[in-house]
C-alpha cells in the first residue's frame, strides 16, 4: 500500500467511526482550488467568481492556484496526486474530464482519480457563420455546404478541442466534408472567421456573444436542448431534428478519490447553495453560463457520459491525438 492509500483508507476509517463530527470539523484550514488553466479567460472567472462566494459560505479561505500546461493534464495529476482530504479540489471542465480523454491517452483517469464534488454550470456551443456566408439558418447552411463543399472550411481552438469534436458531429448528419482549421485557442479561430479565412464554427456562447451581438458573425443554432435566454430567438439542434447535440463548454468541482463522503456532502451542499443565489447566477449571465446544481452522483454520471459520447465521435471521425 502507498501512501496516497494508506491517507485514503485511514480517511474513510476514520470518517465511518465519526462522519457527523468528522464533516462538522471540516474545513479547518485552507482550502486550495486548482484551476487548470492561466489566469485570465472565461474558466479563470468562474472560478474566482464561485471559491470567492464558496469561501463565505464555509467560513474558511479558498485560494485560487491556475496551473496551465497540458490543456490541462499537469493540474489534473496534480489534483489527483493530492491527498483526499477536501483541502485540495479542482475545477473540473469539458477538456479535462471530457474531450482530452476521449481523444489522448492522459496520465490519469478522470472517472477513477477523482471524486465528483458537483457542477456549477455551463453554457452551450453555437453554430455561427461568418457574415459573408449568404445562409440564414441551418437548412440555408446545409445547402450552401453542398454547394461549395470545396471553397468551406471551419476554425477550431486546437485538435480535440470541444469545438473540433461539435462539428466533426454535426458533419456526420448532413453529410458534408468541411475541412478543419485547427487554432491555438478559440480568440484566433473566431479572428479569422469574422475575416472571412474560414466560413463556419461551433464556439462557446461564451466566447461568440459579443461577435454575435456586433453582427461580425450570425448563429443559426445553438447546442442543448433548450434555447438560450440570451439568443431566445436561435433554434436548438434539437429542435431541428438533431439527435445527440448536448455538447457543452461545463465547469464543475472534482478532488483526488477518495475523500470521505461526509466531507464530498458538505461540499456538495455548500456549492449548490452558492450557485442558487441570485447574485452569482448574475455573474455567472455575463459569461452566458447557466448554473446546473448537480448530486455527486449525478455529476459523476454526467462526467462518464461525456467521455463516452465524445470517445465515440472520435472514433467514428478516425480522431486519435497520440499517433
Amino acid at each position: 500500500m502507498d501512501r496516497r492509500e494508506f491517507v485514503q483508507a485511514a480517511l474513510a476509517l476514520g470518517a465511518a467511526h465519526s462522519a457527523p463530527a468528522f464533516a462538522q470539523a471540516y474545513p479547518s484550514k485552507t482550502i486550495k482550488y486548482i484551476v487548470p488553466v492561466v489566469a485570465g479567460g472565461g474558466n479563470d472567472l468562474v472560478a474566482r467568481t464561485v471559491a470567492e462566494r464558496w469561501a463565505r459560505v464555509l467560513g474558511q479561505s479558498i485560494v485560487v492556484e491556475n496551473i496551465g500546461g497540458g490543456g490541462g493534464v499537469i493540474a489534473s495529476q496534480a489534483t489527483a496526486n493530492a491527498a483526499p482530504d477536501g483541502y485540495t479540489l479542482m475545477q473540473g471542465y469539458v477538456a479535462t474530464h471530457g474531450t482530452n480523454p476521449a481523444t489522448r491517452k492522459v496520465p490519469y483517469d478522470p472517472v477513477k482519480d477523482f471524486t465528483p464534488i458537483g457542477m456549477i454550470g455551463a453554457t452551450p456551443n453555437v453554430l455561427v457563420v461568418g457574415a459573408a456566408v449568404p445562409a440564414k439558418d441551418v437548412r440555408e447552411f446545409i445547402e450552401y455546404a453542398k454547394k461549395n463543399a470545396d471553397k468551406i472550411s471551419y476554425g477550431s481552438a486546437g485538435p480535440g478541442s470541444l469545438t473540433h469534436l461539435t462539428m466533426e458531429l454535426f458533419k456526420q448528419p448532413i453529410g458534408v466534408e468541411i475541412v478543419h482549421v485547427p487554432y491555438k485557442g478559440i480568440a484566433p479561430a473566431l479572428t479569422d472567421l469574422i475575416g472571412g479565412s474560414t466560413q463556419v464554427m461551433f464556439p462557446g456562447l461564451t466566447a461568440a456573444l459579443a461577435h454575435i451581438k456586433s453582427g461580425r458573425i450570425r448563429p443559426l443554432a445553438v447546442t442543448g436542448t433548450t434555447r438560450h435566454p440570451l439568443l431566445p430567438d436561435v433554434p436548438t439542434l434539437a429542435e431541428l431534428g438533431f439527435v445527440g447535440f448536448e455538447a457543452a463548454q461545463w465547469y464543475g468541482v472534482v478532488g483526488p478519490a477518495g475523500i470521505p463522503a461526509p466531507i464530498v456532502k458538505k461540499l456538495n451542499e455548500t456549492l449548490n447553495a452558492v450557485i442558487a443565489t441570485p447574485e452569482l447566477k448574475e455573474k455567472l449571465a455575463v459569461e452566458a453560463i447557466q448554473p446546473m446544481p448537480m448530486s455527486p452522483a449525478q455529476f459523476g454520471e454526467y462526467i462518464a457520459a461525456e467521455i463516452a459520447k465524445w470517445g465515440k465521435v472520435a472514433r467514428e471521425r478516425n480522431i486519435q491525438l497520440d499517433s
